[in-house]
């Protein structure tokens, strides 16, 4: 079945089996009706997520769920329907640090194929030195780049983020928006 192995059984429609094959006119195998003809498309989750500042340090969490429990990460989730990726991104990073940001600008754009995830993440300021854990976090904290916890990182989208922001801003480009494929780690 290839990266979309997960197994799909019954029609959301109606009910009825499903069988993984190429429907017509298309061009790859999904999970199709043969009752009613529903074609049940998988598209990749967009996740969104800031890297907040604030007087030149950057606020990671530390991880209270699976995957990563206990390891850091830039407060980021899935985006809901209805609401802009900007919005997304402030949302999260309030649920995940209790921190409020305003967004600067879009600074990356990252697909995981591994994972059928795209991660946009945006460079954010924070408005104050307020943060607290939300439900999503075990701790949060501010650092220096010499405090990063490299070796706690969660997730292999977050460590090329956070060494691709901090290379950026030593040489004052974090204007540049990144747009890549992120392989597993």
């Amino acid at each position: 079945m290839g990266v979309n192995d997960k197994r799909m059984e019954y029609c959301s429609q109606c009910g009825a089996s499903l069988s993984f094959r190429v429907p017509s006119g298309d061009d790859r195998r999904r999970y199709v009706c043969d009752d009613c003809g529903m074609v049940h498309y998988e598209n990749p989750k967009v996740v969104v997520g800031c890297i907040p500042e604030w007087e030149g340090k950057l606020l990671l969490c530390r991880r209270a769920i699976e995957p990563g429990h206990g390891k850091w990460t830039l407060p980021a989730g899935y985006l809901e329907n209805g609401e802009t990726a900007e919005q997304g991104a402030v949302r999260e990073t309030y649920e995940e640090t209790g921190a409020r940001v305003e967004i600067v600008q879009p600074y990356a754009l990252f697909s995981l194929t591994f994972a059928d995830h795209i991660y946009f993440m945006f460079h954010a300021r924070m408005s104050g030195p307020q943060f607290a854990p939300g439900k999503e976090s075990l701790s949060v904290g501010l650092f220096s780049e010499s405090e990063i916890p490299w070796s706690e990182i969660a997730f292999s989208v977050i460590r090329e983020t956070l060494e691709r922001f901090l290379r950026d801003r030593s040489q004052n480009r974090i204007h540049m928006l990144h747009v890549g494929e992120v392989p597993r780690r």
